[in-house]
């Protein structure tokens, strides 16, 4: 026997309704009539006017949003809608959207004409490559950020995201020991190490960009205009401020890493002996940490016209700096006495 299979396709369906500020159906109607494109409105749009809930509504079909965008169509109802004296009430969707769609309207109504969608943060996350990377080698595509010829990420990320992954490891180790019968006496303590680990890998995660961003907020105060002495003024607070907290950021990564080489030692000492090179690793990778982020505060105070504005930052950083030393001491003391290394 003989056959064909017949495959047809066409542009996504917007099955959209916009009602209005009125009951009386009519008004409703004569829109519908002037917007669809079988009475001479606009292409690709099929329309009638109906009463839903006591409320006139223009029940649309958009056929291909790429050629009459969503928001031509909204304008189009409100400006036959004022002609009746009568304004949009609400809209709503039927089923999916085109996300292409929404954005679409969301450019026109925010005028941004010269937007690109590689700005959408969604975007760039969800493109198949940057899906790959992460899903093969989630370290990668930052690693290559901090070996391109820029600025940034620099230094204070690189801080944050070493002690990101010595929170990492001490969140596993703990869940290595939770459920072990032979740590049952700590299992508390593993599972209260594992929460605030989480949260302190979280922090310093989100510092990475912070710190990033926060050396792009002190270039682009150096960038403002100087020519009038208001200007000046203005240029400098604003160096002065951007300068500043772009110290607060890494001194905010040495407090968040000194917190996780605390949890750390309490690995060390009392966590699954399977693991406690791990717990070790975590320890050095915040040490490091506070190190590398101790410089980015020290380089951004020292830059400051007005040193004595940095002096209590410094001698906080100092005060830090102490108690890594101190817990560094110790858990390469109770590596010795419990791992015998």
């Amino acid at each position: 026997p003989a056959g064909a299979t017949v495959i047809g396709a066409r542009a996504p369906l917007i099955a959209f309704n916009v009602y209005l500020t009125t009951e009386q159906v009519d008004i409703a109607k004569k829109i519908a009539k002037a917007v669809r494109q079988s009475s001479g409105g606009l292409r690709y749009v099929k329309g009638l006017g109906l009463l839903v809930d006591g409320r006139a509504q223009v029940s649309m079909n958009l056929t291909n949003f790429r050629e009459t965008p969503i928001a031509r169509v909204v304008e189009f109802v409100r400006r036959e809608a004022e002609r009746y004296g009568v304004g949009i009430h609400h809209s709503e969707l039927v089923g999916l959207i085109p996300q292409e769609a929404l954005v679409d309207a969301a450019i026109w109504y925010t005028q941004l004409d010269a937007f690109s969608p590689e700005q959408i943060l969604e975007s760039r996350l969800y493109k198949p490559e940057a899906v790959a990377n992460s899903q093969a080698e989630p370290h990668l595509t930052f690693i290559d950020e901090v070996a391109a010829s820029t600025a940034a990420p620099g230094g204070g990320s690189v801080a944050a995201y070493a002690g990101a992954l010595g929170a990492a490891l001490a969140e596993m180790v703990a869940g290595l020991t939770i459920g072990k019968k032979k740590y049952a006496e700590v299992e508390a303590e593993m599972q209260a190490i594992r929460v605030q680990a989480g949260e302190l890998r979280r922090e310093l995660t989100s510092a990475v960009d912070d710190d990033a961003a926060a050396f792009e907020a002190v270039m682009g105060a150096f960038k403002l205009p100087k020519e009038t002495e208001e200007q000046q003024t203005a240029r400098k607070a604003a160096i002065h401020m951007a300068t500043v907290n772009a110290a607060h950021i890494p001194l905010d990564t040495v407090k968040a890493a000194l917190k996780v080489m605390e949890l750390a030692a309490m690995l060390v000492k009392d966590a699954n002996l399977n693991a406690i090179s791990d717990a070790m690793s975590g320890a050095a990778m915040t040490r490091a940490a506070i190190t590398a982020a101790g410089y980015n505060v020290r380089i951004n105070l020292n830059s400051l016209e007005d040193k004595s504005a940095g002096e209590k930052m410094l001698k906080e950083l100092k005060e830090l700096e102490k108690k890594a030393d101190k817990i560094e001491k110790e858990i390469r003391k109770t590596m010795e006495e419990r791992g015998g290394v």
